[in-house]
């Protein structure tokens, strides 16, 4: 495990360069000390976007293949900037900053995730009986109302129940809906602040969703924890209940379910549901738990059994084939209005 605890002190809030699926301008960040973005990762596309084939890798700075999944920290480091200590740095703001990777952008329908059960993990979009999956637009939302991911280097447990909502886990890395202002882009890697977190019980499963904000956004220096997000941002909250309690529905499925009546619980709560994902993710990693399908394929942390080569991992990612084309438009978008009567 001691190759483990150098990853999770490392971190300078990295951010990819937009991927040209997103068909959005890179985000710039602005400012020095902690709060600077460096653009230390970038993605490659392979495949047609809005095809079942297309996948987006991600690079390291030095050009390497690497997993969004596994190798990316969790964490922040509070007092290093690019190895260099800074004397902005504070602890306290740092213990709610985490890395996030975008999945999904604001008012898009495209449900891209990350691939799990995949080697390196990239970005696809998800498929439901072969055919490419979209989430509807319940009225009065458009698509998803937050730029949409996940922490990396967490997991949660199908085969670990847990004591707040007594459910397992739903076998995936834990959701992040990042509240900030900017409209961000698929394959992105921000900096956010924890806030507070949601228990969404899917089909008997724990999906906790985090509530945060981009380090980088405008109004950031507001948001401390989940009743700020009611202080500065009245009905969002609500609207985020009600588009994961209906989402599905459409589908014909039923609402969704919440543990602990639907309540957000606060910052301090969130950050031990993250301590604990982190755990799994760690028992994940050194093969000390039942992993099934989830694919564990790394090429930062050396002591794990499934770590590779980075000849490895380019192999991995020319088995991918063909470029995508930059003139290809994001079709079957899900343009249906839904009504749904309380």
């Amino acid at each position: 495990m001691r190759v483990l605890l150098p990853l999770l002190r490392t971190g300078w809030g990295w951010r990819a360069w937009a991927p040209a699926a997103a068909r959005l301008p890179p985000v710039t960040s602005t400012g020095s000390g902690p709060h600077r973005a460096m653009a230390l990762y970038r993605t490659e596309e392979r495949g047609q976007p809005y095809t079942p084939d297309y996948r987006l890798f991600f690079k390291n700075v030095a050009g390497d293949y690497i997993s969004p999944f596994h190798d990316i920290p969790l964490r922040v480091d509070s007092t290093e900037e690019n190895g260099i200590p800074t004397k902005r740095a504070r602890n306290d703001e740092y213990e709610t900053l985490f890395n996030m990777v975008v999945e999904v952008p604001r008012w898009t329908n495209a449900k891209m995730e990350i691939a799990t059960k995949e080697p390196l993990n990239p970005i696809k979009q998800d498929t439901k009986d072969g055919k490419l999956r979209y989430v509807a637009n319940v009225f009065p939302h458009k698509g998803y109302i937050w730029n949409y991911g996940a922490l990396p280097q967490t997991w949660e447990d199908p085969c670990r129940k847990d004591n707040s909502t007594d459910c397992c886990g739903d076998n995936d890395p834990i959701d992040v809906c990042e509240i900030g202002s900017k409209v961000l882009s698929c394959g992105e890697v921000i900096r956010v602040k924890i806030l507070g977190i949601l228990a969404l019980i899917d089909q008997g499963e724990t999906d906790w969703k985090i509530i945060a904000i981009n380090v980088n956004d405008p109004e950031a220096s507001k948001f401390h924890d989940i009743d700020d997000v009611k202080k500065y941002k009245p009905g969002y909250l609500e609207a985020t209940l009600n588009w994961l309690r209906f989402y599905k529905v459409p589908e014909g499925k039923p609402e969704n379910q919440f543990a602990f009546n639907g309540e957000f619980r606060n910052k301090a709560f969130a950050l031990e549901v993250i301590k604990s994902t982190h755990e799994c993710w760690k028992a994940l990693l050194m093969k000390k738990c039942d992993g099934g399908a989830i694919n564990c394929t790394n090429v930062q942390i050396c002591d794990s059994p499934f770590h590779c080569t980075q000849e490895e991992a380019r192999s991995i990612v020319e088995l991918v084939s063909s470029s995508p084309n930059k003139e290809s438009n994001e079709e079957d978008t899900e343009q249906v209005w839904h009504f749904l009567g309380k």
